[in-house]
């Protein structure tokens, strides 16, 4: 009987116990990328889990006072959670990007954070710290994980591989031959009466598709809104992605895999009405306001004026 007291009493204190050797506060902080290009965001994010009637100073991790090399804050955003357990998780988000090419490594310091443990009616003011964590900082590079003094690795160990049988050699080669016989006068077959069938009704279609085509575009580039920086920025990369697609479709250049001053040099030779001039000097601005700091992005009306030049490109006026 004594011993079954002793084992109930044992069960009855093991989840105390193990709350007990619980870490009054938890911090995990991750990025998701490591490796970024110039003008391109990071988030960096810090979730803080607090025991039941712990708390941490909020504003120990305020933006302004977030440490960083090489980055820049965009902006940040926090929000609270509670178990059922009375568990506080604390998720705190910073949007970080850069407009630097000499730093091939940017990082975000370490962060000392204090926390309290709160009795019931005590404020919060009059509560001496109980101690203070710290938040791990992170570390990202600009346009690829690997480091630049990478040693040449090989990936193929010293041996030369087997020679094969030349009977099997010979097998393999009239194999291929007699397949592609066989199958080479019902391909042709396939591919003419394929096109037979397709060519009247792609036809038909081409021009009426175009045009829709077309409308949906310009819809989409009126639709944009351009009062915040995010806005305008997304602005540029649709109306420099639209014009690089009309110049394309419209005069056979490969614009969308060239730059500013490769479209203007490749449109003197290309036939389509399209306007080397606007189409240059509208590119151009776009890739320069899209990765522009925040400081030289253009204005709002500046952007809206793009639009509207946009737009003319594409309706061929």
């Amino acid at each position: 009987m004594i011993r079954r007291l002793i084992a109930f009493a044992i069960l009855l204190l093991l989840p105390h116990a193990a709350r007990a050797a619980e870490p009054q506060v938890q911090v995990r902080s991750s990025v998701d990328r490591t490796a970024i290009w110039v003008a391109d965001r990071v988030t960096y994010t810090v979730d803080i889990v607090c025991a039941p009637g712990v708390e941490v100073l909020l504003d120990d991790l305020a933006k302004e006072k977030l440490r960083v090399n090489g980055f820049e804050i965009v902006s940040s955003d926090s929000a609270d959670t509670t178990d059922a357990s009375g568990r506080t998780t604390h998720r705190l988000r910073y949007v970080l990007t850069t407009y630097r090419i000499d730093m091939p490594i940017m990082s975000v310091e370490p962060i000392s954070v204090r926390y309290y443990a709160r009795r019931p009616g005590q404020r919060l003011q009059d509560i001496a710290p109980a101690g203070e964590v710290t938040v791990p900082g992170a570390t990202v590079s600009l346009r690829s994980t690997l480091p630049d003094n990478q040693p040449s690795l090989l990936l193929r160990d010293g041996r030369d591989s087997t020679a094969r049988n030349p009977v099997f050699v010979r097998a393999q080669s009239i194999g291929l031959a007699l397949l592609v016989v066989a199958l080479a006068p019902a391909a042709v077959l396939g591919v003419a009466l394929l096109r037979r069938q397709t060519s009247g009704r792609t036809a038909r279609r081409s021009a009426r598709q175009t045009r829709a085509d077309q409308r949906h575009v310009l819809e989409r580039l009126r639709a944009l809104d351009v009062g915040t920086e995010e806005e305008r920025r997304r602005a540029y990369d649709e109306i420099s992605q639209a014009v690089r697609e009309h110049v394309a479709a419209r005069t056979n250049v490969q614009a969308p895999a060239l730059t500013a001053t490769e479209i203007e040099t490749a449109l003197e030779h290309a036939k389509g009405r399209v306007s080397r001039e606007a189409v240059s000097a509208l590119i151009a601005n776009c890739d320069e306001s899209r990765y522009a700091p925040a400081e030289s992005l253009p204005s709002a009306e500046a952007c809206r004026d793009a639009l509207a030049t946009a737009a003319e490109i594409l309706s061929g006026r």
